[in-house]
């Protein structure tokens, strides 16, 4: 029996790597995540095949902009070993590394821009609590139910 595919959210500022550095690249592995709880979506709770909403934050119209995909399992982030990475954690070694990643495949490009505000005009049909929606969420990474899912791309057809 194989495992149900889930779905998830992961942020990135657009200058540090956008949609479409990932178009260019095909796959890239979504490295510098420096937060417990994310990490831990990344090393328990993502599948390869699992579907990623591409989310730009920190620029003039934050939104999801594409579609990506798990594409490898959790591994160590090597930038954590680095000194001369921005993401280096002196405390972490090899053989217990703190931090993981796993490597994000591009799908498509949206056809335009699902804002952060037209997001939150559907903040009750999201639910409770959905993190673009809810007060003081920073994550860069979390889970959205296929509903959400499902209504978040909805969202781009009415808008284009």
């Amino acid at each position: 029996m194989t495992a149900r595919k889930r779905y998830w959210l992961m942020k990135s500022e657009p200058d540090a790597f956008s949609i479409d550095d990932l178009q260019r690249v095909g796959t890239e592995p979504w490295n510098g995540v420096r937060n417990y709880q994310a990490r831990n979506f990344m090393r328990d709770g993502m599948k390869v095949g699992d579907g990623i909403l591409f989310y730009h934050s920190n620029t003039k119209v934050p939104g999801i902009v594409g579609l990506a995909t798990v594409a490898s399992e959790a591994y160590p982030d090597d930038t954590q070993f680095d000194p001369k990475s921005d993401y280096h954690d002196p405390k972490s070694t090899r053989e217990e590394p703190r931090w993981m990643l796993v490597d994000v495949a591009f799908e498509r490009k949206l056809a335009q821009v699902i804002a952060l505000d037209e997001i939150k005009l559907h903040a009750d049909e999201l639910g409770e609590g959905f993190p673009l929606t809810a007060k003081g969420n920073r994550l860069s990474v979390f889970p959205v139910t296929a509903a959400q899912w499902k209504r978040l791309l909805s969202l781009e057809k009415k808008s284009s």
